[in-house]
């Protein structure tokens, strides 16, 4: 399927490992030019030079979305490189199973407030090139109760977010978001569980994912960047499940 976005333009923030760094490369896949960034150097120049292999016009930013200033940076260096901004993805984010000020302020400022901050950078940019597609990347645990308490009420908001912006940005700009169930990947939380305890994932995978397995982040993937195209182009505020069956609301 032609998806309409050759010589688009992306930021994909946390871009150089797991969903975040499937989400680039299936952008550039379709020949889109994308920015990422991440706060780990190496990581971020692998992934930078995976991007560009697919022919494509890649930069990677070292930058923490936490950081307004680092935010502004990021847009900056992305405006200023590719000419023109149409897409971001708002994928970073850290989570804890603590239940501390400490770790819902880091929740906080790393998931939603880093999302509301980009967004509103990206914004002028998208409107100039009349082009814009934002998509939050959530979690079925924003969509229903689960996962730690921070992570499940700052993903709830994320979703919130979208949907607030998707009515106030119409019609130049569509805003949608993207709730993974449990997506494993090496490095990942779930990845080093499935080393750590087969026999309990194993276990897991049958209470709770009907399609019997664990995600990939190219599935992932694959529905951000259909969301992200012009054949997408009537969706905006919606909350799109992504999880194998995991999730139980029915909204």
């Amino acid at each position: 399927m032609k998806l309409g976005l050759r010589d688009k333009a992306a930021i994909v923030t946390g871009g150089s490992r797991g969903i975040g760094r499937s989400i680039a490369l299936g952008l550039a896949a379709e020949g889109c030019r994308v920015a990422i960034c991440a706060r780990g150097v190496e990581p971020l120049r692998e992934t930078e030079a995976e991007l560009r292999a697919l022919g494509v016009d890649a930069l990677g930013v070292q930058a923490d979305v936490g950081e307004a200033a680092d935010v502004e940076r990021l847009v900056a260096e992305t405006v200023s490189r590719f000419g023109r901004l149409d897409i971001l993805v708002n994928n970073a984010g850290t989570r804890s199973r603590e239940d501390t000020d400490d770790v819902w302020d880091a929740t906080y400022q790393s998931n939603l407030l880093a999302a509301a901050r980009t967004t509103r950078a990206a914004v002028p940019h998208m409107r100039a090139t009349g082009y814009g597609s934002i998509v939050h990347i959530a979690s079925i645990y924003g969509r229903e109760s689960g996962g730690p308490v921070s992570y499940n009420a700052i993903k709830a908001a994320m979703i919130s977010h979208a949907k607030a912006m998707a009515l106030e940005l119409a019609p130049d700009i569509r805003v949608n978001s993207v709730a993974p169930g449990s997506t494993a990947f090496p490095g990942g939380s779930w990845g080093r569980r499935l080393e750590e305890d087969p026999e309990g994932m194993r276990r897991f995978v049958e209470a709770n994912i009907p399609m019997g397995r664990f995600g990939k982040p190219e599935e992932i993937a694959n529905a951000v960047v259909f969301l992200c195209s012009e054949r997408a182009s009537w969706i905006t505020g919606a909350c799109l499940n992504v999880d194998g069956g995991q999730s139980r609301s029915n909204i």
